[in-house]
């Protein structure tokens, strides 16, 4: 019998009242926000009262570079929440919202699936709670002050020529890269070039998922750097009195969003930064509260280690002073044939030949990782066409790398699919054997810091930048921002910058194309090879598929 698709299981859910979910955790109901019956918000006077509790053990889960054979990272990371919870641990659990450009590209939703899903399914891949509507009218709330205080005599003196900040929709449109604002004559204001980003990889998506409460909210996106005088001196969103009224759009946003999984355990879903062109973290606010409230908190960073672990290291731990216990890297045994060589029509025989070549893409993680001083578990997310040689073919070489993997069915049964990966996990966490350390130090230059993360994590031989790139940075650097770690944005399928290069390669070399000054957020955007800050639809998006049948539901949205 052909297996249910995700929507149809997710719609079957037995699902609890959020009250009773959130009562799990120690949440009173009058601290919860709801939005319908299955999702609500935390409210900020409650998580203000968590200071001084001790943390919960913190579980980062990623994965291998992502192939079309599928890895299953959120789905894992939610099975292994379900599974600490069916061994008798407090757990909970943290990712990202969903963007709606993938839901309707080509990626789909990013709610799990099978039978270790959170839900309502429908609604967080979707409007969910308007956070990113939200994000994304403060965001262009900003970028008309701009352009109305260039039309009102320009106070600020800014120069039309270096307008940095560009509007934001949360949608992969290709034609609104490179756009002309303002055309039409005197009463439409001053013609200038300018662009679209989409949501997600706005500076104020990162602010709002790094910023402590709504104070630091505040200070952040005044710091935001949106344009350069005549003679390059800096303009600030707060010189053009806009952090506040961005900080009120904001404020009901800022509040994690609190959901369950199929088996009910709590999960918090807060926030949605690309990992390849931003850093690819669910926010810092419901990171800390799930922390004070469970025992064990299983959180996930975007796309392969290489980026989403890198960044949730050295951008997110560093930033907010988190320590993790323990990482789990997902692989599959389809994605490992594919970067031993095999086409995707290929996947389906038995090949451990292909598994073995393909192991090289999956060492290089695990020894990536434990550079961070992070104890590390192999998951090997289950197919049902895996053969017994494969399977420990993979086991055998992750046991060679230092490390151990488990055989995970959660997407076919759930929690009790991860009990033996939760039970060794919570066992890894419990004996404190993380010496975490990011990989360079704040004081290093921003330039060497490109190279680090280059050189030490995508293994390239060398990292190359325009003369004019070299002069930003150390321009960056006398205005006091070399203490910044950077945002490497690159592509997610490769070590390298060319999504084609599969495996482990090694002595490629990295192109940075542009560098971002994201003052407020904290970080310094280094924008590699051909890599797009507005995605474009595939020529087949998933948006064809998608519509509402005779009962109105949902379908085609997986």
């Amino acid at each position: 019998m052909a297996a249910k698709p995700d929507i149809e299981i997710a719609r079957e859910a037995d699902k609890r009242p959020i009250q009773e979910i959130g009562g799990k955790l120690g949440i009173p109901p009058e601290h919860l926000l709801p939005y319908g019956h299955d999702k609500a918000k935390v409210a900020q006077d409650f998580i203000a009262g968590l200071e001084g509790r001790k943390d919960g053990k913190l579980i980062l889960v990623t994965a291998i570079n992502p192939t079309p054979a599928g890895e299953g990272k959120t789905t894992t990371t939610v099975g292994l929440g379900d599974g600490l919870s069916r061994i008798g641990k407090t757990a909970a659990i943290c990712i990202r919202e969903a963007s709606l450009g993938p839901n309707f590209g080509m990626k789909g939703g990013a709610a799990g699936g099978g039978y270790a899903q959170i839900v309502p399914m429908e609604e967080m891949n979707l409007h969910f709670t308007g956070d990113f509507h939200a994000i994304t009218s403060a965001h262009n709330l900003l970028s008309a002050m701009i352009d109305n205080h260039i039309h009102w005599g320009n106070e600020q003196e800014i120069d039309l020529r270096r307008v940095v900040w560009r509007r934001v929709l949360d949608m992969n449109d290709r034609a609104l890269r490179h756009t002309v604002t303002s055309l039409g004559g005197v009463a439409n204001g001053f013609p200038r070039e300018t662009g679209f980003d989409i949501t997600v990889a706005s500076e104020v998506m990162a602010i709002l998922c790094l910023a402590d409460d709504l104070a630091d909210l505040q200070r952040r996106l005044g710091e935001m750097i949106v344009a350069y005088r005549r003679d390059k001196t800096p303009v600030f969103a707060r010189d053009i009195k806009a952090d506040g009224a961005m900080t009120v759009l904001l404020r009901d946003a800022m509040q994690p969003n609190l959901v369950q999984t199929l088996e009910h355990t709590p999960a918090f879903v807060h926030g949605g930064p690309f990992a390849n062109i931003a850093h690819g973290c669910n926010s810092v606010i419901a990171t800390r509260t799930a922390l004070k409230l469970a025992d064990y908190v299983v959180t996930e960073a975007g796309f392969g280690a290489d980026l989403g672990a890198e960044k949730f290291f050295d951008i997110k731990c560093r930033k907010a002073g988190l320590h993790p216990d323990c990482v789990v890297l997902v692989a599959t045994i389809r994605a490992l044939k594919m970067n031993g060589g095999l086409a995707k029509e290929e996947l389906s025989a038995e090949n451990v030949t292909a598994v073995r070549e393909g192991c090289a893409n999956l060492g290089r993680h695990i020894q990536n990782l434990k550079g961070f001083g992070v104890p590390v578990v192999v998951a090997i997310n289950h197919f049902t066409g895996d053969s017994e040689a494969e399977i420990a073919a993979v086991q055998t070489y992750v046991e060679g790398q230092g490390a151990e993997a488990h055989l995970c069915t959660h997407w076919a049964e759930g929690g009790k699919g991860t009990e033996a990966l939760a039970t060794r996990v919570a066992e890894i966490a419990d004996a404190g054997q993380s010496q975490f350390a990011p990989l360079y130090p704040d004081e290093m230059s921003l330039w060497h810091k490109i190279e680090c993360v280059a050189e030490r994590i995508y293994h390239a031989s060398e990292v190359t930048a325009d003369t004019r790139i070299r002069a930003q940075l150390e321009e960056w650097e006398a205005q006091g921002y070399g203490h910044l770690p950077v945002c490497m944005a690159k592509t997610q399928y490769s070590f390298s910058t060319d999504p084609g290069l599969r495996g482990a390669p090694e002595g490629h070399v990295v192109p940075v194309r542009e560098v971002r000054l994201s003052a407020g957020a904290g970080f310094v955007v280094a924008i590699c090879g051909d890599i797009m800050t507005m995605p474009g639809l595939p020529r087949r998006p998933a948006a064809e598929a998608i519509r509402l049948n005779a009962a109105g539901e949902v379908e085609g949205l997986f």
